[in-house]
């Protein structure tokens, strides 16, 4: 392995601004700081913290996954929101993502993020413990846990079901 490695999703931002999803220096782990948005690079959950919340540590999830490494190896997070009111609904989905590990976290109000429909966006950094990459691809993994409420229904566009 060399000293320093690069992920991206391949998503269309990373090009833009000259950014890896996420990169890996020794056990030193840094994620970019990750929005709502799916495979393609579209935003989900429209005016939905919530859901924007879930589906930016989802997208963080999937970047340590792609490392060999899991949630419980995030030891910070820093969450950058545009409505502070809305705190409940970022602490509830990060709980829901760290309650068994929890990382030292912040969160702070901004203005605005990169595209008007951002609600959030979180960084979170990790400690890989001395799992190297080639060991942690031969090493089965746990499944990932699923969401209590499933994608579809987390950006309806029917307001009954926003909740």
């Amino acid at each position: 392995m060399s000293a320093i490695s690069r992920i991206s999703s391949n998503t269309p931002w990373e090009p833009i601004a000259g950014y890896s999803r996420l990169v890996r220096a020794g056990d030193v782990v840094a994620v970019s700081g990750t929005t709502a948005t799916d495979e393609r690079g579209l935003i989900v959950g429209a005016g939905q913290m919530y859901a924007q919340a879930r589906q930016a540590l989802a997208n963080i999830r999937t970047a340590l996954e792609r490392e060999g490494l899991a949630m419980h190896h995030v030891i910070r997070t820093r969450m950058f929101v545009t409505d502070m009111g809305r705190f409940a609904e970022v602490a509830r989905a990060h709980k829901e993502f760290f309650a068994d590990s929890p990382p030292a976290s912040t969160i702070v109000e901004v203005r605005r993020l990169a595209n008007p429909h951002m609600m959030i966006e979180i960084e979170a950094d990790a400690y890989a413990g001395g799992v190297t990459s080639q060991q942690a691809a031969t090493k089965p993994r746990a499944p990932a846990k699923q969401p209590k409420k499933s994608a579809k229904k987390l950006v309806s566009k029917n307001p009954a079901r926003r909740k």
